[in-house]
């Protein structure tokens, strides 16, 4: 019993920290300033490989299993989570990217360079992953490899493209249950969304319409209970632009956190049910 609790308090601050690094990109300053921008590049892939490692093994049955391939059947009603996952790893790659190129820039990097190593390591931490997969209860999956690489030339784009970065975000939005330990694999409480933000159009620069968005989402239910009924749903939506909020209130990183983290009940949307 004691093993239990000190690991499940282990995982929840494990969860905490990834969520500061997820919704403060702006806040990860890189690393001690006697590191110069080649040590923090190799020491940042380090740590992420390391870290990486430590939670397959925990929640991933890392080296449990002989290599294996898997077919996953990308968004097919049959699979393992309608197709969630590979938004998952599409999400998880275009998000660790932007951290790391955050990073590489605040050491030194111009930002073109240091979008490029922050994707390149992306990629890399995330095939990584894969690779740990290929020996675990869920096998190497190319449609995740393929994803991956999606989220990390995505990230890539945006970070390089500012005026398109001011249209256009990728989101997740996540309403946490504290009895599941694995919030990445936490597909029945996920929805992933693009956002077209207004304020990033002229039209809506003098009017109240830069604080409204659209927003085309998917996300799926009962993937989990096999007495469920499945569901994969695509919605289309209107919502309130939460970081155009915090950016008139003066609160730059707030604002940032909020390109990346889709706030619950902040939109009202019609949904479609693709398995019907």
């Amino acid at each position: 019993m004691r093993y239990f609790c000190v690991l499940k308090f282990f995982k929840l601050h494990v969860f905490a920290v990834a969520v500061i690094l997820l919704l403060l990109p702006g806040t990860v300053s890189g690393f001690d300033s006697d590191f110069s921008k080649e040590e923090t590049l190799l020491i940042s892939n380090g740590i992420g490989l390391a870290a990486i490692t430590t939670w397959g093994v925990l929640n991933w049955d890392y080296f449990k299993n002989d290599p294996k391939t898997a077919d996953e059947g990308w968004f097919s009603d049959n699979t393992k989570s309608g197709g969630q996952d590979k938004i998952g790893h599409f999400y998880f790659a275009y998000s660790l990217s932007h951290i790391l190129s955050t990073i590489y820039e605040k050491k030194g990097y111009s930002a073109r360079q240091g979008a490029f190593w922050g994707s390149i390591s992306s990629f890399g931490l995330t095939t990584w992953m894969e690779l740990g997969d290929s020996f675990s209860r869920y096998g190497f999956s190319y449609e995740d490899v393929i994803m991956n690489l999606m989220g990390s030339a995505a990230g890539y784009w945006l970070y390089t493209c500012p005026a398109m970065a001011e249209k256009i975000d990728f989101r997740l939005e996540y309403r946490p249950n504290f009895d599941e330990w694995d919030f990445f694999t936490d597909y029945e409480r996920q929805k992933f969304l693009v956002a077209l933000k207004f304020d990033g159009f002229d039209f809506a620069q003098k009017n109240y319409l830069k604080y409204l968005e659209l927003h085309l989402g998917y996300y799926t239910r009962g993937y989990e209970e096999t007495d469920t009924r499945r569901e994969r749903n695509l919605y289309i939506g209107i919502g309130l632009n939460v970081s155009r909020l915090f950016k008139h209130l003066s609160m730059q990183r707030t604002a940032r956190a909020f390109n990346y983290i889709q706030l619950p009940w902040s939109y009202i949307s019609l949904d479609r049910d693709l398995n019907d």
